[in-house]
């Protein structure tokens, strides 16, 4: 086993994602579902974190990447098409000991996100430790058919037990 599974408590923890295209907006969505405060740093938004913003559910910084963006950050995500700002991201964060994730590249991240399925609290995570993406989604699809919205009040039931 290369990584160690580890599920985070972000609720209220700043996070940092630096880009603002489709990539990066699947990575603040997630973020948001659990409770982050998430800063945007970008030039430009795709149209739905532009809504994200204008709703104010994210933070946008509309300049590139600065080295001092990740000053007091839990976590951070490059998503941007820059290798060289993907690059300078990970090194900042790898140097500041802040946890880091640079989409499609495990080489330069400190974390890998895996492939989830999710059913209200009840989460199963699909990974292949980054060697391919594309079977963790195929495993993911195939689990989201036999595990149903039905979970969502077993899981509950079972936890009202529980106490």
């Amino acid at each position: 086993m290369k990584y160690y599974p580890i599920l985070l408590d972000l609720d209220g923890k700043p996070c940092v994602v630096v880009g603002g295209g489709r990539v990066a907006e699947r990575k603040v969505r997630s973020l948001l579902q659990t409770g982050a405060s998430v800063r945007v740093i970008s030039p430009q938004l795709s149209l739905a974190l532009e809504r994200l913003k204008e709703k104010g559910k994210i933070m946008h910084c509309q300049r590139s990447f600065r080295s001092g963006d990740l000053r007091g950050a839990f976590l951070a995500i490059a998503a941007t098409n820059d290798r060289r700002t993907n690059d300078r991201v990970f090194s900042l964060a790898f140097n500041q000991r802040i946890p880091v994730n640079v989409v499609d590249d495990p080489a330069h991240s400190s974390f890998i996100v895996p492939s989830l399925v999710q059913r209200g609290d009840l989460l199963i995570a699909i990974s292949t430790s980054g060697q391919s993406p594309a079977l963790a989604k195929a495993l993911r699809q195939k689990l989201e058919k036999e595990i149903g919205p039905e979970y969502i009040f077993l899981l509950k039931l079972l936890g009202a037990v529980r106490k």
